[in-house]
């Protein structure tokens, strides 16, 4: 095992390893600037470790390279969304065409047709696309990018690990995608949606997305214990809430993988046969973790709100599973994404709004 060391403001990884001259245990110090850099070298040195041997592995196709790549780079680096995303990209569009490709023969070339085949190959079903759809939809240029940076970013670990003398995806051209632009509600618009709204979950989390810039993870994962709406606050102007977390749905299997990495709670499952389960875990960056003053109105909703499910938990006592969250719903347990979308969708069909996802609230804040 490795060990991460920090002294005058490096980050030392230290380990053991035997000595092909002399057979002896000795002790071995290298130095980063960064912790990650640090935490990504431990965790190389760990695999090797672990696999019995402390020389790189002199992997010969790109299915080999992506494998410790994965193992080496990913897990340490990776969120587990990103994990996720990136793993089934490999899968489903990497190894099956260029998997058993040898690392010799990979050009810019190669990488070029490689991308316009990508172009006419099918895309993986979706949850969201119906199984007997007669439309084919293609692999798009955005998923090609992605696949593309997947690339780039592992034949960058093999040249550092002299696998590669050279990246061939710094030089290969990928095909353009046109960026939509993201169709936003201007003022009048958001405070209309507001007045016929009739939903009082859906009109707090569309005044919190809006005043605060919340992403809908970060609401819905918003916590009592990071609101401060007291009424000295509120009257001085300070009120405010804390983000330092977010919901999410993420894959168990990923989850396990990465060893709960970023994960605070995990919350009970209604099916245990679901492969999917909702968790309370750090924000997307770091930089995501801020205080937001709050406007008087928002502060005087998130009072009447909180007044409201104080009543409900006395009313339900031990049949509310109480987790101190904002947006819980009627029984103390999260609220899903996919509900406030849902709501989000049927405000706009019913009262003819301009359509827009939630996520363009915060465009709409910003703007």
């Amino acid at each position: 095992m490795a060990s991460i060391v920090q002294r005058n403001n490096r980050y030392n990884v230290v380990y053991l390893y035997d000595d092909e001259a002399t057979g002896k245990r000795k002790q071995k110090w290298e130095s980063f600037k960064t912790m990650a850099d640090a935490k990504r070298r431990k965790a190389e040195i760990e695999y090797r470790q672990e696999i019995g041997t402390m020389v790189i592995h002199q992997c010969k196709t790109v299915d080999e390279l992506l494998k410790e790549y994965v193992a080496l780079y990913g897990k340490t680096t990776w969120s587990m969304s990103v994990y996720g995303s990136n793993t089934a990209l490999i899968e489903h569009y990497i190894s099956p065409i260029i998997g058993s490709m040898k690392l010799s023969d990979v050009t810019a070339r190669v990488l070029e047709k490689y991308y316009m085949q990508l172009l006419k190959t099918p895309s993986v079903h979706r949850i969201t696309q119906k199984a007997n759809s007669k439309n084919v939809i293609y692999v798009a240029p955005p998923t090609v990018r992605k696949i593309h940076n997947i690339l780039r970013s592992a034949f960058h670990q093999a040249v550092k690990w002299e696998l590669m003398e050279k990246n061939p995806a710094m030089y290969a051209t990928v095909p353009k995608s046109e960026a939509k632009k993201r169709e936003i509600w201007d003022a009048p618009t958001l405070f209309h949606a507001l007045e016929v709204c009739e939903d009082e979950r859906l009109k707090l989390a569309i005044n919190l997305a809006f005043a605060c810039s919340l992403r809908i993870g970060e609401l819905l994962g918003l916590t009592w214990d990071c609101v401060d709406i007291s009424p000295e606050s509120i009257a001085t102007g300070k009120a405010y809430v804390y983000v330092n977390k977010e919901l999410q749905r993420v894959d168990k299997s990923v989850m396990k993988a990465l060893g709960k990495k970023d994960v605070l709670r995990v919350f009970p499952e209604l099916r245990e046969s679901n492969k999917t389960v909702l968790v309370l875990k750090k924000p997307k960056t770091a930089t995501s973790t801020r205080k937001i003053f709050l406007p008087k109105t928002v502060a005087e909703m998130l009072v009447e709100w909180k007044r409201e499910q104080d009543f409900t938990k006395e009313a339900l006592g031990n049949e509310y599973a109480d987790f101190d969250l904002v947006m819980a719903n009627g029984l103390g347990m999260p609220t899903e994404q996919s509900r406030i979308t849902a709501l989000f969708a049927e405000l706009i069909e019913k009262n003819d709004l301009p359509k827009v996802v939630f996520h363009s609230l915060r465009h709409s804040s910003i703007t």
